[in-house]
């Protein structure tokens, strides 16, 4: 408890410091600022950087430009962790939305030596870790040091019966939705990939589609649009 205590009392101190509440906001707005137009690029889907494909980080950015909504949905996710960290009653929500993919883009940086972002990315990771430690009174019940007031427990042996069938039904439901979502993948291999044609409406276009991604080396998106076009060519 007395180390507790003095956490709480280091925190209490450093938060009621006039100049640590400056660099604090300071520190949300540029953490903020360095994910709203990395976002916005990814958003409306332009490429993020003109670097070579060639080159390491060039060759990794074009491979996640190239994967569709996902690339979308990153750009989505460090604009809503930038404007979660804008909002004071938000901070820590956005600095954990924030801090795993900015630790990511660190360790993708060290990986492939992108000296673009050698010095801020780990910047970034220790501001946020900086905003972790500022809402300290607000994390600190995840900690194994703190132990929280117990809670009385109502003692109830009832099956809960409704709640496993809700859990059956939601794995079937599931299973079911993203076994029947597609009605043609590229799978592993070109062979695994012709194996569905068989059973396709269409099976040359399917065939088309396999030879498109495996054969040419075409993203998924070029293969679709081949797949699609070979369709309409069919039903004419």
């Amino acid at each position: 408890m007395d180390f507790i205590n003095r956490l709480d009392a280091i925190h209490a101190g450093v938060r009621g410091n006039k100049w640590m509440r400056y660099f604090t906001t300071f520190t949300r707005l540029a953490l903020a600022a360095g994910f709203l137009p990395a976002g916005y690029v990814k958003i409306i889907g332009e490429r993020f950087t003109d670097l070579h494909n060639n080159q390491p980080m060039g060759h990794y950015l074009e491979a996640l430009h190239r994967t569709g909504y996902y690339y979308t949905f990153i750009g989505y996710a460090q604009v809503l962790a930038a404007l979660l960290l804008l909002i004071p009653r938000t901070v820590v929500l956005g600095v954990l939305l924030y801090l795993p993919i900015i630790f990511n883009i660190f360790i993708l940086t060290l990986a492939v030596r992108f000296e673009g972002s050698l010095l801020t990315s780990p910047l970034m990771v220790i501001a946020c870790i900086y905003l972790l430690c500022w809402n300290y009174d607000r994390i600190k019940f995840i900690f194994p040091f703190y132990t929280p007031p117990p809670i009385p427990v109502i003692s109830n042996n009832k099956f809960p019966l409704w709640f496993f069938a809700g859990v059956f039904a939601s794995i079937l439901a599931v299973g079911f939705t993203v076994t029947h979502m597609y009605n043609i993948l590229p799978r592993n291999t070109l062979t695994d990939c012709e194996r569905q044609c068989g059973d396709s409406e269409n099976p040359g276009a399917c065939k088309i589609f396999c030879e498109t991604i495996h054969t040419n080396g075409q993203d998924l998106n070029s293969a679709l649009k081949v797949y699609e076009q070979a369709l309409k060519k069919d039903k004419r």
